[in-house]
């Protein structure tokens, strides 16, 4: 597809002969007739030209791959043919190894960084302690209610698919119309001494919060300047994203930062002459594409970029701390159909960073689009592919009869009649004259009868090249008469290790800085009071703060403002601990005094119930011991009395305590 940046000189003259009455934000004049909007749209798409003519690139490589995730190879001719003769011939198709493999690899990533809390947080302080604490509940309760971890399980499968995934955190508010009663007492009321109710509608806020929007690979615009993993060094970073022109106008009448929604009516196509969203290979097998054009509704496409900017570059004001404009700063531009400017505003975040966070579990540090986990194995699974189809090919063709015959000797229409039990009519000029040269069966031979070895062997390449081994998909190959649980055990660990270090890359490289700006975001934005459960590891701490065991608890904007610091998972799973040698070492550790000395015994029953799959600890402990003080410690007498002499243990009765 040609790509052609738009100038001043070849905007759509639909644009100049209308006009419509906006009031733009901050008294910036941004009429599509003007020269500020030109200049926009032109600095605008001078950065999407640049992104994509580097990230186009890489789409033929993805497309393949979206055709091999789809177990679907596009039949030729003679299979056409075949399949209208005998819908139940099987035809070619691809092996989906890469599949299988993909989905392993999403499994583990799902149980180990997708269980709620999804984000931890941990305050830098003491007083910090039950801040960070309600923020983590409040940023899982806006998780839950947007279902956060779809989004994310989609940015884990493009990295893995495409070698790197993308999303941005967006804060957003719904709104509803509910119904209330309120006091309304008529005359007759107020003669019989009653009171009166009335049901009346308004406007409510029902939820306020983070969403998280996936970026498409094929539609994501980075800044090729920089590393995937370095996005925020860039200069910019966009997306393409696909909406309609009655979504946009519902938007632009809610939203005082967007405008010029209107001019769009007056287009015939709203498309980018950059969308990819019917070039790809998702639609190989079923076909279904998204309209460019409808009687129905009118698709738009809007190119969403943040770009670091001197605004008086740019002929825009600057910031109240850069009235001059001559410091750089954030704005977010969104420019519809390649040609109009729809939003143009500041970022004004206090996290200070583009909202949008990748993920590229395989880059190598350097490059902006690197090559992902399927394409390195893209060539066995062709390897493969090939293998099996044409094994398949040569016994379709082996279990039809190939027969010589000689027509003047037999009737052909007989032979040809595919019933049991035919009876074959000899030509009257051959009778008497014997049977053995009118038919004879040809020779074949099964030369592909190996490529099914051979394909196990291409399996097993491509299982130990990605990590996602037998013993990880939950099959164990025979390796001897009786396999031992050390053996199974050796595997599992083996194999562990090498997704608990994709884990960890995917939560240093997504779930930090995602969790950062969530959190962030909420401390900025938040406008009302919430309320959050009262459960899991920090249920005695907010008991001893607010005087409560279980329940809930009220949470306001100012409840949330600390310094925070995102904790980091380590990429392990439940259960992928070795529990049995815990378990095994426990009693050893509960009946040795001095270990019990130098160590926390309940501490390490709450680790082993952890690795063991347990969720929820807390829930087992009894109510007195959640609320209690710290616990008593049991040191030797010498100890004591050499405390005691230092000045640092008095008895209770003198420190103000009873027994």
């Amino acid at each position: 597809m040609p790509v052609i940046i738009a100038d001043n000189e070849q905007r759509s003259q639909a644009l100049r002969d209308v006009k419509f009455d906006y009031d733009y934000p901050d008294g910036i004049d941004l009429n599509p007739s003007g020269d500020l909007h030109k200049n926009i749209v032109d600095n605008v798409m001078n950065r999407v030209k640049e992104s994509y003519d580097v990230m186009s690139a890489r789409y033929p490589s993805w497309k393949a791959i979206d055709e091999v995730l789809t177990a679907y190879i596009r039949s030729d001719e003679a299979e056409l043919a075949l399949k209208s003769r005998d819908d139940r011939k099987p035809v070619s198709i691809v092996v989906p190894q890469s599949y299988a493999m993909l989905e392993i690899l999403l499994t583990y990533m799902v149980a180990a960084l997708l269980e709620s809390p999804i984000f931890r947080y941990e305050g830098r302080g003491p007083e910090d302690v039950v801040k960070a604490m309600l923020l983590e509940r409040v940023i899982e309760q806006q998780c839950y209610y947007s279902k956060v971890a779809l989004d994310l399980h989609t940015v884990l499968r493009d990295g893995f698919a495409y070698g790197l995934g993308a999303c941005a955190p967006v804060w957003y508010s719904e709104y509803a119309i509910m119904e209330q009663i309120r006091e309304k007492q008529t005359f007759l009321d107020m003669l019989l001494g009653r009171s009166g109710t009335e049901r009346f509608e308004t406007e409510q806020l029902m939820f306020e919060g983070n969403r998280v929007d996936n970026i498409d690979p094929y539609s994501f615009l980075p800044d090729p300047g920089v590393a995937i993993h370095k996005i925020q060094k860039g200069e910019y970073v966009g997306w393409i994203a696909r909406d309609n022109y009655l979504s946009l106008l519902r938007d632009e009448r809610n939203n005082e930062q967007m405008f010029n929604v209107r001019y769009l009516g007056k287009l015939g196509s709203c498309i980018s002459r950059y969308s990819q969203n019917d070039s790809t290979g998702r639609r190989t097998k079923t076909g279904v594409t998204s309209p460019t054009t409808s009687t129905v509704s009118r698709p738009v496409d809007v190119i969403y970029m943040y770009i670091d900017i001197i605004p008086r570059e740019w002929k825009l004001p600057g910031s109240q701390s850069n009235r001059k404009g001559e410091y750089p700063e954030t704005w977010l531009f969104a420019v519809a159909a390649d040609q109009v400017v729809i939003s143009a505003r500041p970022l004004n975040l206090n996290h200070g960073r583009k909202p949008v966070v990748t993920f590229a579990p395989d880059s190598d540090g350097y490059t902006i689009a690197p090559v992902s986990k399927l394409e390195i194995v893209h060539g066995l699974q062709e390897v493969l592919n090939w293998l099996f189809n044409s094994h398949i090919t040569n016994v379709r063709k082996s279990i039809n009869d190939m027969l010589i015959v000689d027509p003047s000797l037999i009737n052909m229409n007989d032979l040809k009649d595919p019933q049991a039990g035919k009876l074959i009519r000899m030509r009257r000029a051959a009778w008497g004259r014997g049977l053995e040269n009118a038919v004879k069966q040809l020779k074949v031979d099964d030369i592909t009868r190996g490529n099914v070895a051979d394909a196990s062997i291409v399996i097993d390449l491509i299982k130990n090249t990605s990590g996602a081994i037998d013993a990880i998909s939950g099959f164990r190959r025979k390796t001897s008469e009786r396999v031992t649980a050390t053996e199974v055990q050796g595997d599992r660990t083996s194999g562990l290790s090498r997704l608990e270090k994709l884990a960890k890359i995917a939560s240093l490289q997504l779930f930090q800085d995602l969790g950062f700006m969530l959190a962030s975001q909420t401390q900025q934005l938040m406008s009302e009071e919430t309320y959050v459960k009262v459960v899991g590891d920090w249920s005695r701490l907010l008991a001893d703060e607010y005087g409560i065991e279980m329940g809930r608890v009220r949470v306001t904007p100012d409840d949330l403002l600390m310094i925070y610091d995102v904790v980091v998972k380590d990429g392990t799973v439940p259960g992928g601990e070795h529990v049995e040698v815990w378990t095994q070492l426990l009693p050893t550790l509960m009946g040795d005094q001095e270990i019990r000395q130098e160590y926390d015994i309940p501490r390490i029953v709450r680790h082993i119930m952890r690795a063991a799959g347990a969720k929820d600890v807390d829930q087992f402990r009894r109510r007195q011991m959640m609320t209690q003080g710290p616990a008593a410690q049991v040191i030797p007498n010498e100890q004591v009395a050499n405390e005691v002499q230092a000045g640092n243990l008095v008895p209770m009765e003198a420190a103000g305590g009873t027994i």
